[in-house]
């Protein structure tokens, strides 16, 4: 394999400058998605109140985001393969930095929404070109473990610091939080005008798949459409339903077209490794119960107990820094262990985190029940999160690496809207509002169960891959793609 930033194979263990340049801008890209993220929960009440909001126009500038980003997320990795990852990348997080100006400059609630819609849109872009920029410069194995650990790792730390900057910015103004990301995009993109590589692109004499890309891009939209408002509108009414139907027609018909198209958006070929399964199904799991359980605890903590953002932000601050701490070391771990063995690690952790916290009651012991849940949440995601993008993106082929990165990114998104909105329900139909303290602490807890039961399905589904791994000689299997778009690829076993 060769490096994109030469043409003779890469032998040498240590990374030039440059290497370590190019990682960095990409990670700052990654740590943005994630600050802009966190950042703007703590934020919405100041919102409310200046711009005269009502809840339902609020909760759209969480959803405004998280539609723009789930829903283009396919798109945005094959436009990735196709034009160019270094050219997709730097224009997405130009449109980014511009979109977050916009965002603190804006007086109106429908612009605020807009400039969040925008962001989500950018961020679908660069985080699978960011993503398979790395798996194409970096040579797999260790390298690229200890890579992507890095990578990923940004992206904790941008969530964890989100959350305590937002409590300290919106004591000043809300429009700061929302006016921080512009200046570091836009260092990061003088930056990686400079450090990082050309990509090639994918020869597309045989055209564009634009009817996949058309359908493709309407389902993924209208199912994180029909999730995000399903609790406001209902399960069963009669527009969820027919959202759903709807979703599933586009669905078939983006099948239909990517098993006949020369040019496919998504080489479905791809999607037969058990292993690509495991990793998107792992992601939506392990994102999803993430989401939910968030959400429920700063629930927990700033109605029942009266905490403050910023104190809620610093309960939340050992996850992040044990993530942080740990970056250096889970690319090694990889190394020594495998994908499905540190998932399946992560993910028990995981689960114990969240049955610990049912323990929670008016008069919480932080020592006891909530510092230990914390700590075991940041160990479970610095395993979790780095192997889970590790194995989507090897034994795949350069060409293909915006797709399959497109593909996990869009697992996460729509896991986490899913999964969020199903706690949401649970809380809602648990009888939450106007009740007493206790009451409302008690119609929390079947939503912590769901988070627990979701983290289990995804322990369950990564033990899948632990049962296939046993045998002789410890092989793996890796996916070669051929020449045919939808035909089965082959697979090549080799030693571990």
């Amino acid at each position: 394999m060769t490096s994109p930033l030469t043409d003779h194979p890469v032998v040498q263990e240590r990374w030039s400058p440059r290497l370590w340049g190019t990682l960095l801008v990409l990670c700052a890209a990654m740590f943005l998605d994630a600050l802009d993220v966190s950042m703007v929960g703590v934020a919405l009440p100041s919102i409310a109140t200046d711009l005269d909001l009502s809840t339902s126009t609020l909760q759209w500038i969480v959803s405004g985001y998280i539609l723009g980003y789930g829903g283009l997320l396919l798109l945005g990795g094959r436009a990735a393969d196709l034009l160019g990852r270094r050219r997709v990348f730097l224009i997405a997080l130009a449109v980014f930095a511009l979109a977050s100006l916009l965002g603190g400059l804006v007086d109106s609630g429908p612009l605020l929404i807009a400039s969040r819609f925008i962001k989500g849109l950018s961020a679908a872009f660069t985080a699978p070109a960011g993503l398979s920029i790395i798996t194409t410069t970096f040579k797999e194995g260790p390298q690229r473990n200890r890579a992507l650990a890095i990578y990923t790792t940004c992206a904790a730390t941008g969530f964890s610091m989100g959350l305590v900057l937002s409590g300290l910015l919106t004591e000043v103004s809300w429009r700061l939080t929302m006016l921080l990301p512009a200046p570091i995009a836009l260092i990061a993109l003088v930056a990686g005008i400079k450090l990082i590589p050309q990509s090639s692109r994918e020869d597309s004499g045989k055209g564009y798949d634009v009817p996949g890309a058309v359908t493709g891009t309407a389902s993924m939209l209208l199912l994180v459409f029909t999730v995000v408002q399903a609790p406001e509108a209902g399960w069963a009414s009669a527009r969820t339903l027919l959202s759903f139907l709807a979703v599933a027609v586009l669905l078939t018909a983006f099948v239909t077209i990517e098993r006949r198209s020369s040019h496919p958006l998504i080489r479905l070929g791809v999607l037969r490794a058990g292993s690509q399964i495991r990793a998107n199904l792992g992601a939506a799991f392990f994102f999803g119960s993430y989401v939910g359980f968030q959400f429920l605890v700063t629930q927990y903590m700033q109605s029942l107990l009266g905490w403050s953002a910023l104190q809620t932000a610093l309960a939340f601050l050992p996850a992040g820094a044990l993530v942080a701490l740990s970056s250096t070391k889970i690319g090694s771990v990889v190394d020594r262990f495998g994908t499905p063995r540190v998932i399946a690690v992560g993910f028990t952790l995981l689960v114990v985190a969240y049955a610990l916290f049912l323990q929670i009651d008016l008069t919480p012991s932080y020592a006891a029940v909530i510092l230990p849940s914390m700590l075991l949440l940041g160990a479970a995601c610095a395993l979790v999160f780095p192997s889970l993008n590790i194995q989507a993106t090897n034994g795949v082929e350069d060409h293909e690496q915006g797709m399959v990165s497109g593909l996990l990114n869009t697992s996460i998104q729509v896991g986490g809207a899913i999964f969020l909105a199903v706690v949401t329900a649970v809380i809602t139909a648990s009888g939450s509002d106007g009740g007493s303290p206790q009451e409302v602490l008690d119609s929390f807890r079947p939503g912590l169960v769901v988070v627990t039961a979701v983290a289990a399905a995804g322990l369950l589904t990564t033990l899948t891959g632990l049962r296939t791994r046993r045998g002789p000689g410890r092989q793996k299997t890796v996916l070669v793609a051929k020449s045919v778009p939808d035909s089965e690829p082959e697979r090549v076993t080799v030693g571990d």
